[in-house]
């Protein structure tokens, strides 16, 4: 009897919270706003500017997800969130989404409960180290010390590099990105170690960026992409079709300069169907027919929104590499609209 008691105060605590993480679609709408969980800081990918406006890479995704679902890019509150907040951040519901260079692993995904929607930026970790410190390789770091980010992939990383080379080090953990650069420029470390973009974003806000050295070794796969909770499939195919929407948008040579004359109608029916003037993909969605050209329009295309704010032509200076279009060589890949 205490048995069934449970269970059935399990399920109906489940069916509850189902029933609560059903409806954030809904509640965006209700709210007129997004409630985006970002970086504290990342020049790039995600930090205020001298106004106080949030530009970057991912702030790109949650504009185009804002613009899709409320038809305004602006209408975004962002929330900053470091490696140990951001996953509480989203289970509480305090945020709607993620968009914070966080890699998609299989225990955040199956343990944690949430869903990874896609892979905005294919990344691995790396190695950032003076250049007078005279190292060329991570193999030579024997018992330096490595500032970390704690409650990240990189502290595991980090500790089975070491491991597998039979080599120590001394972690010097620290919550954030601003952190880890003061306490790497203060020389409390000899090493900061993260992901290769955040690494190169950090080091082109240095006073002489080129006194620093980024060393040959990606230790790991680190897919990057924007995530929701678990039980939410209506909102994740609108985070998810938002993100497609970018990529396939630059795929076909859909631009921020051409969208308005291409969203009057073109030869090429997925340009059609992604702009909303043929089919109904975004009744589907629950969204207005033209919310795959709010989204594009948000920020200009994938290709664009990476050219602008982390491109070989930005201070971070990154080549799109894996981060190319598949038709070009990399891994940048949608489905289609269809």
């Amino acid at each position: 009897m205490k048995k069934s008691v449970v269970f059935g105060a399990l399920t109906v605590a489940g069916l509850a919270a189902g029933a609560a993480a059903a409806g954030t679609l809904d509640d965006v709408k209700a709210r007129g706003k997004l409630n985006c969980g970002v970086t504290t800081g990342l020049v790039g990918f995600a930090a205020p500017d001298a106004n106080g406006e949030w530009m970057g890479f991912d702030v790109g995704v949650c504009r185009a997800v804002a613009a899709a679902v409320l038809g305004d890019p602006k209408a975004v509150e962002f929330v900053p969130t470091t490696g140990k907040t951001r996953f509480t951040a989203l289970a509480s519901g305090e945020i709607d989404m993620l968009a914070r260079n966080t890699t998609w692993t299989f225990s955040r995904d199956v343990d944690l409960k949430f869903t990874f929607v896609g892979v905005n930026y294919y990344d691995g970790q790396g190695f950032m180290v003076p250049k007078e410190l005279g190292v060329s390789s991570a193999k030579e770091l024997d018992g330096a010390t490595v500032c970390i980010q704690t409650g990240t992939t990189t502290e595991l990383n980090l500790a089975d590099f070491f491991r597998s080379n039979n080599i120590s080090y001394e972690p010097v953990p620290i919550e954030t990105n601003a952190e880890a650069q003061q306490q790497y420029l203060a020389g409390a470390c000899d090493v900061y170690t993260t992901d290769a973009s955040g690494l190169a974003a950090t080091r082109a806000t240095f006073e002489d960026p080129s006194a620093h050295v980024l060393l040959p070794e990606i230790i790991s796969k680190e897919p990057l992409g924007p995530l929701v909770r678990h039980g939410d499939d209506a909102w994740g195919d609108v985070v998810r079709w938002s993100l497609n929407a970018l990529i396939t948008a630059e795929e076909l040579g859909v631009t921020s300069a051409n969208i308005g004359e291409m969203a009057a109608g073109t030869n090429n029916p997925e340009i059609n169907r992604l702009l909303g003037t043929e089919g109904n993909l975004g009744e589907m969605l629950g969204l207005s027919a033209d919310w795959g050209k709010n989204a594009v329009m948000a920020g200009g295309n994938y290709g664009e929104l990476f050219e602008g704010n982390i491109g070989e032509s930005t201070p971070i200076g990154l080549a799109r590499g894996l981060n190319a279009q598949w038709t070009d060589g990399g891994l940048i890949y949608s489905p289609p609209f269809r």
